[in-house]
Order: structure tokens, then C-alpha cells, then sequence
């Protein structure tokens, strides 16, 4: 039987890719996001693949994040994977000039939905002592880069908290790691930069940046090892990225 593998943030970029990914592979899907229509497209899409649940809510709102999961169907709740992907930046400004919405939106989403998220699913793989979470941070959580401030701070606290995961599920028999991204090309930027497609798109111009579906390939990489093998902390960079302010770039 397929392994039940549960996406926050499916609907686009990386949680996307890595549900168009695992769908061929025939897991079992619970993709959750903000955008039911996006989710019904999805599901339309990969239902031909394997079987597919679908659950809207804001991974900010603690009461409708375990709703939505204590809602699902009998098939679909054991969840043996869960990969923590919803996430967002918002705003590059200094930090004396930062919007503080901007703060409030990137800590409740980046870490308080993660938080929530795995709250929510954690106490089944407890009772049945095995289960794995992949917590989707990013180079962001390694380094500090101008302008960065609270977007960094937010993926510093997804590196911790996977590490004190980790440490305190360990008794448990859960696996958990964490996938870091560099620049990945989706619309990451264009959330960042509210709609500025113009701007978003120079992030991308002028060198080879990664692509959603590489980081599925990773992910599904760590999460089809032997039980006996945890990957518990991986760093991924395009080629022409050194660190999140030098890359190469061929003007």
C-alpha cells in the first residue's frame, strides 16, 4: 500500500511540483492551500495517478488547521509524511523601514502554520511510532543577506525547529529533516515584491536558478530511503549560486 503524504502550500511552486511528483510515484495525496480552485485543478489533474484529498485553510488560523485535518476522510487519515512546504516572503526593505504587517504575515505563516500544521498530525505517527516530517526551509535560514531581517529570522526559526524536532521525537521513531533551497524560480518572488511582476523576474535573469521540480526530486529522494536512514539537514543551491548575494550571472 502507498504511503499518505500530506503537502501544505501544494498550489504552486514547490508543493506543486512535489505533488505532480509523488502523484506519478502513486502516494496517496492530502494537498492543502489557501486557493480551492487551484486545489480542484489539482485534483482534477492527478487524480488519474493515484487518489487525492484536498483540504482549504490558512495554515495561520490554529482552529481551522485542525479542523481541516480532523476532517479528513477515514482513507486518507493516517498520515505517514508530512511535508511542511507553505511558506512566504514579503517585502525586501530595510529593516527600519519594514512593513510590520509584512513581519506579522512572514512569522505567522513561516512558522506558526508550521508549528500548527505538525501539531495537528503529529499524534498519530506517535501512537504508531514511525512517521516522517520534511520541514521546507532555505538558505535564508543558514545566512542573513541585507534587507532580509525578519524573512531570515523566520527561516532561522524553521532550522531550529527542525533540530528540536528532531532531538525530542527521537524516542517516537519519527524522522524529521529539513530540505534548504537557494534560489528557486516560481512565484515567490512576485508575492515578495506584491504583484511586481517586473521586478520578480530580474530575481531570475541572467543565470540558471533552480526549478520546482528539483526540489521534489529531492525531497522524494530523502523521504524513499530505508526506514534506517535519516537525512536530517540538506542545503541546495543551483550551480551559479554561492550564497544568497553572489551569483553568477552572465549579463
Amino acid at each position: 500500500m502507498s504511503k499518505t503524504v500530506l503537502i501544505t502550500g501544494a498550489t504552486s511552486g514547490i508543493g506543486k511540483a512535489i505533488a505532480q511528483l509523488f502523484a506519478q510515484k502513486k502516494y496517496k495525496l492530502i494537498l492543502c492551500g489557501r486557493r480551492q480552485d487551484r486545489l480542484d485543478g489539482l485534483k482534477e489533474t492527478l487524480s488519474k495517478h493515484t487518489a487525492i484529498a484536498t483540504i482549504n485553510f490558512d495554515v495561520r488560523d490554529r482552529k481551522a488547521v485542525f479542523d481541516a485535518i480532523a476532517s479528513l476522510p477515514k482513507a486518507f487519515s493516517t498520515i505517514e509524511v508530512l511535508v511542511n512546504n507553505a511558506g512566504n516572503a514579503h517585502g525586501l526593505e530595510l529593516f527600519d523601514v519594514a512593513d510590520i504587517d509584512d513581519w506579522d504575515a512572514m512569522l505567522d505563516i513561516n512558522v506558526k502554520g508550521l508549528l500548527y500544521v505538525s501539531k495537528a498530525v503529529l499524534p498519530q505517527m506517535i501512537e504508531r511510532k514511525s512517521g516522517h516530517i520534511i520541514n521546507i526551509g532555505s538558505t535564508a535560514g543558514k545566512e542573513v543577506y541585507p534587507k532580509g531581517n525578519v524573512y531570515c529570522a523566520s527561516k532561522h526559526a524553521v532550522d531550529a525547529i527542525n533540530q528540536a524536532m528532531r532531538i525530542d521525537l527521537n524516542e517516537h521513531g519519527i524522522r524529521v529533516g529539513a530540505v534548504h533551497p537557494g534560489l528557486v524560480e516560481t512565484e515567490f518572488s512576485e508575492v515578495r515584491f506584491k504583484g511586481d511582476t517586473e521586478r520578480a523576474n530580474k530575481v531570475y535573469q541572467g543565470y540558471r536558478p533552480l526549478k520546482p521540480e528539483d526540489i521534489a526530486d529531492i525531497v522524494h529522494f530523502v523521504i524513499s530511503r530505508p526506514y534506517r536512514i535519516n537525512i536530517a539537514d540538506l542545503v541546495v543551491m543551483s550551480t551559479d549560486q554561492a550564497s544568497s548575494t553572489i551569483v553568477k550571472k552572465d549579463l
